[in-house]
């Protein structure tokens, strides 16, 4: 957003404030300057020349050789224009000017014999215009050698500020003049809008209906009659070209203005131009074709708001107005238009359409509804003083339903609370007032402020506190030496979440941060997810049901730059659909925070003294229990085979006390396919809310064991369906206490087994915290155990 500092001052009175305290406390209230550009530097060396003398150039037959005054002393200069004569005043870059077009640095020079010490300059070299016919001829009343910014009142600074989503109060010079009023304490003076009504008023000529009161809650009309279009005068064209702007006739010109002024975008009709001289503001019918003022014919939708007449449309609402209507040099009567659109539905539209403005930029952030009537009557008076014309009275104010006024409370003790620090009462109420707001009712503890209409950002207590913050001042909170924060212990998330992280990395992982939005089909291939209201692209259309498609495109990733072997993990949110039915509310979706980690390609790499091995399911395994024994101390968790899984074939679930907090296995290889990833890739997906919400034991010093363990070791012929961890299950169940661990040590299969057999070897380890066992109750237990297992699974003992 470009402010012209000359402009500005025509609201509020800056000329005693250094352009850098401007910057400084403009960019502390949040407004950030970007860039300031300095106009008169453009000029540097650039005067008003006067042309005494004209003379034919001997040596060329199309150059002439000029004497020019400076006021002080008289040069030599050869040039080429045709239209260059005596008496003129002109453009004269001296010897040392820089000239704006192209840089190039003038220097004393002959050219063709002939002495030259400077140039006489065309619109287009001074980089006022593309006019380059000729020299720029300028009015015969300016004194010589008066520096040719003052001249052209192109003395400006310019002030490229960043306007934040939220601040759309501010894409105006009275808009930031607003601020400027409540950092500096002075007051803004707003233009006197005192208009010459004819007698007839607007609705006797003109007519406006609204359908879509949704989309367009108010349509203000006003109607001037007999303006003559021309060139706009200098002062209205070099304001607009100050902020970047093509001046284009004297009517189209005044609404540019009156946008940058206040904020308000406008749009002159050709009245006549208009069937049966009536506004209907309507949505589009699907597939609709419609020519804009840029000539580019756009196709519609029946949720594209228009502005129609009677028959037909002619503007796109609050984007871009038609070919059909626009205002030309014959045009003679127009209606000005100065309305409130959803922001919402110009946004929507303009998004589709590829189309932004300055109008639909400050639409789609919200205008102010109460502003409407003052932007349409300042444009009116400015149209009548540089148009001329007949101004209608009144206006067609189309206001179905008025927004309320809305008010918020202040508690004075609630600032200091937040800030840290106590700011004056009236210090504070100063604030509000230059500002905009009103002050509703008020006592000692507090203040109730009735919210501008342009101020859509203010809703809560906390938005006034961080008004005053921001206009008292960010730097004036004091700094404090130390603070003392106290966190328990697991429970704070970012605490955790770096926990996991120093895990994760402590195993050899590296972390990566993928996309939370995907394409539809791909998106839908692992769960139900949410679409987005208004995507980016066609690539980002729903939001992530989780992160295994985000971990499978940073895997091919680095597979196509030859990085095969990977250790990969995600924290992120993933978010999915309870049910098919449309979303209508918090409970018809879910939020949650996963974790994923990922292991492909090998394992070990090959060396002279062992073979290569691929990451298998065993690693994956160990990975998840190394995980949760170093993050939670964990030692009772079961990590068992599961079946009917939608992305893994060999798959294992993880569970802590009946809860299942992840599972992951082996991707199937569809899923690989449709990332084109050619190698087995592994993962693991953790419910990390779940993980956060598992009340850690509290860790307690165990004495070492006093008295030995007894080891017994067995080994059965299995059918070959028969699953270990099913047998080590049914062995537990039937031993007693002092039984603390089985482990199976060896399978082997054989054709001497028989066909579709197998054999398990487990070892099974008994001990007594409290004294020392004897070989008969050990035997009981471990005799008891080979019987229970040879009946459940008509297994064969091979061997003790």
């Amino acid at each position: 957003m470009k402010i012209s500092l000359n402009w500005l001052n025509d609201y509020i009175d800056l000329k005693d404030i250094s352009i850098d305290e401007i910057v400084e406390r403009l960019t502390l209230a949040g407004l950030e300057v970007e860039e300031i550009i300095d106009q008169s530097k453009n000029f540097q060396n650039i005067v008003v020349g006067y042309v005494k003398e004209k003379r034919k150039h001997p040596n060329a037959d199309k150059l002439s050789v000029c004497i020019v005054s400076d006021g002080t002393r008289e040069y030599n200069v050869v040039c080429g224009a045709p239209n260059v004569q005596e008496g003129q005043k002109v453009p004269f870059a001296k010897v040392g000017a820089k000239i704006p077009f192209n840089g190039l640095k003038l220097e004393k020079t002959k050219i063709r014999g002939e002495l030259s010490e400077g140039m006489i300059c065309s619109e287009k070299e001074l980089g006022i215009s593309e006019n380059h016919d000729g020299i720029m001829v300028l009015n015969s009343e300016l004194k010589e050698g008066t520096p040719l910014a003052d001249a052209l009142g192109m003395n400006d600074i310019i002030l490229d500020i960043a306007i934040t989503p939220n601040r759309a109060d501010a894409l105006s010079h009275i808009g930031i003049a607003r601020d400027l009023s409540a950092i500096f304490d002075r007051p803004v003076k707003l233009p006197e809008v005192r208009l010459k009504e004819s007698n007839f008023k607007s609705e006797e000529i003109a007519s406006v209906e609204i359908v879509d009161v949704v989309n367009c809650p108010r349509y203000i009309g006003k109607v001037v009659l007999n303006v003559e279009i021309k060139e706009s005068p200098e002062w209205l064209k070099n304001r607009l070209k100050s902020v970047g702007l093509r001046p284009i006739n004297n009517v189209v010109d005044v609404t540019n203005y009156v946008l940058y002024e206040i904020g308000q975008p406008l749009h002159a009709f050709d009245l006549d131009n208009l069937s049966e001289r009536k506004i209907i503001v309507k949505c589009a019918s699907d597939g609709e074709k419609f020519v804009t003022l840029d000539s580019k014919e756009r196709e519609l939708t029946s949720k594209d708001l228009m502005i129609c007449d009677a028959h037909k449309p002619v503007a796109i609402a609050g984007i871009m107005g038609g070919e059909n209507s626009e205002v030309t040099s014959s045009t003679k009567n127009i209606l000005i238009e100065s309305a409130f659109f959803n922001p919402s539905s110009i946004r929507k539209t303009a998004k589709r359409l590829g189309l932004q403005t300055d109008a639909s930029y400050r639409f789609e952030r919200g205008t102010d509804y109460d502003i409407t009537v003052w932007a349409a009557r300042r444009a009116a008076q400015l149209i009548y003083e540089i148009a001329g014309g007949e101004v209608a009275k009144s206006e067609i104010d189309v206001y179905p339903a008025p927004f309320p006024k809305k008010s918020v409370e202040l508690r004075y003790s609630r600032i200091k609370k937040i800030l840290g620090y106590e700011i004056p009462e009236e210090k504070v109420k100063k604030i509000f007032i230059n500002l905009g707001f009103e002050i509703k009712k008020e006592d000692d503890t507090k203040i109730s402020l009735i919210i501008p209409s342009y101020r859509h950002d203010i809703d809560r207590e906390i938005d006034l506190i961080e008004e005053v913050a921001r206009i008292y001042g960010y730097d004036k909170i004091p700094e404090v030496d130390k603070i003392s924060v106290t966190l328990e212990e697991k429970i704070d998330q970012t605490y955790f979440n770096d926990e996991v992280r120093n895990i994760l990395i402590s195993l050899g992982f590296f972390e990566i941060v993928t996309n939370s939005l995907l394409r539809e089909d791909i998106a839908k291939r692992f769960g139900k997810p949410i679409s987005v209201l208004n995507p980016q692209s066609i690539e980002m259309t729903h939001l992530r049901p989780s992160l295994l498609p985000g971990m499978l495109q940073a895997v091919l990733n680095n597979l196509k730059v030859n990085e095969k072997n990977l250790k990969l993990f995600e924290i992120g949110k993933v978010f999915e659909r309870k049910h098919d039915n449309e979303i209508k509310s918090f409970d018809d979706f879910y939020e949650k925070e996963s974790l994923i980690i990922a292991i492909t390609g090998n394992a070990v790499e090959r060396e002279w003294y062992e073979k290569d091995r691929q990451y298998d399911i065993y690693d994956l395994k160990g990975y998840v229990q190394s995980f949760l024994l170093k993050l939670l101390s964990l030692s009772n968790i079961e990590i068992k085979k599961v079946t009917d899984t939608n992305e893994f074939d060999l798959a294992i679930q993880l569970k802590y006390n009946e809860t299942i907090l992840g599972q992951g296995g082996i991707i199937k290889n569809e899923l690989l396919k449709l990332f084109d990833i050619d190698q087995n890739v592994l993962a693991f997906i953790f419910d990390l809310d779940l993980i956060k919400s598992i009340q850690i034991p509290k860790k307690e010093f165990k004495e070492l064991l006093k008295y030995p363990k007894v080891y017994r070791d067995f080994a059965f012929i299995f059918d070959e369906t028969v699953e270990a961890e099913s047998v080590i299950e049914i062995i537990k169940k039937s031993s007693s206490k002092l039984l603390h661990h089985i482990k199976l040590f060896d399978i082997f299969q054989s054709e001497s087994l028989g066909k579709g057999k197998k054999s398990l070897a487990f070892q099974l380890e008994y001990y007594d915290e409290n004294r020392t066992l004897t070989e008969e109750e050990v035997d009981k237990d471990f005799w008891n155990a080979i019987k229970t297992v040879e009946e459940k699974f008509n297994a064969k003992l091979r061997g003790i």
